[in-house]
Order: C-alpha cells, then sequence, then structure tokens
C-alpha cells in the first residue's frame, strides 16, 4: 500500500482516471453501462497491480472513493471560506497536493438542484385554493355550531348546569 501513495504513482492513476470519463463523467452515455465501466475498472486494476500486486476491483474503487471524497471537502473548504464573505487574502487554500489535477470532477460533484415531491397540481396560491378545492379555504372563517338546551339530553344538560354552577 506505500507504493499507491507514492506521488508520481499516485498523479499517473489521477490522470487515467480522468481518461476513464465513463467511470466520473455522469452525462457520459457509457456511465450507467456496467460492463465498460468494469472494463475501465479492470484497466485500472492492471495498472495498479503494477504496484500493490495483491490490488482487486474493490481496492481500485475504495482509492476512487477516496480521492472523490478528499478532493470534496477540499472543494467544500474553498467554497464555505468564498460564502463567508471573506477578503481575497483569507479564501482558503487547498492543502491537498493533487487537488488541482482532480479538478475535473468539480462540476460532477456540485449538489443537483432539488426536486420537489409535491405534485404539481396543488394550488400556488390560497386564492387558488379556496376556488378549486371543496370546502372552506384555511383563511375563512367557520362558524361554529350553537347548541341550545333543547338539543341536548337531560342527562347532559344536567352536567352542563352542574359545570355552569360550578364556575
Amino acid at each position: 500500500m506505500k507504493h499507491f501513495k507514492d506521488l508520481e504513482f499516485m498523479g499517473q492513476f489521477i490522470d487515467r482516471y480522468r481518461d476513464m470519463r465513463n467511470l466520473w463523467e455522469v452525462k457520459n452515455h457509457l456511465y450507467r453501462n456496467k460492463p465498460a465501466r468494469k472494463a475501465s475498472l479492470e484497466k485500472l486494476l492492471q495498472f495498479v497491480k503494477t504496484q500493490v500486486p495483491d490490488a482487486d476491483i474493490e481496492f481500485v474503487d475504495k482509492k476512487i472513493g477516496s480521492l472523490r471524497s478528499t478532493y470534496r471537502k477540499e472543494l467544500n473548504n474553498i467554497q464555505a471560506s468564498m460564502k463567508s464573505g471573506a477578503a481575497a487574502k483569507d479564501v482558503y487554500v487547498p492543502s491537498l497536493w493533487y487537488y488541482n489535477r482532480t479538478r475535473f470532477l468539480e462540476d460532477q460533484i456540485k449538489a443537483r438542484e432539488s426536486l420537489s415531491t409535491l405534485p404539481s397540481t396543488l394550488p400556488s396560491t390560497p386564492a387558488e385554493a379556496s376556488n378549486d378545492l371543496p370546502g372552506p379555504s384555511i383563511l375563512e372563517e367557520v362558524e361554529e355550531p350553537s347548541w341550545s338546551q333543547g338539543d341536548l339530553s337531560q342527562e347532559e344538560a344536567r352536567v352542563s348546569v352542574s359545570q355552569e354552577v360550578a364556575g
């Protein structure tokens, strides 16, 4: 594993990974093609085996995940320092030696815009809600039923009277 951390080897690994667009570029037509992805990973594995003879596909996959994760952390640090309103001299400078070499991942790592899970048929304003949906709108006052003594049974009337006297 020491050999994998060799700067020259690691640089070559990143360059080969960048050349295999179907492993990282979501819009690549082969990105979701499992046999094509597996073939690319096999090529990377053959390269990695020159330094780590007992490596397997899972090892290569973990190394790629580690590269992406580390790059993402550095990118987030940079973006957070820029959002804070800091002066140009205070913007975070990445300490990762291969940060510039992995910048091809930047547009693949950005968070996607969230999509609403609500159905598009919901009204967008309270006015639309009162026109479209049956029953009173949330904003309309609803008359509460008024009960007379005649509507109550004798037992309910006694309880009601005893509550009034107690109150």
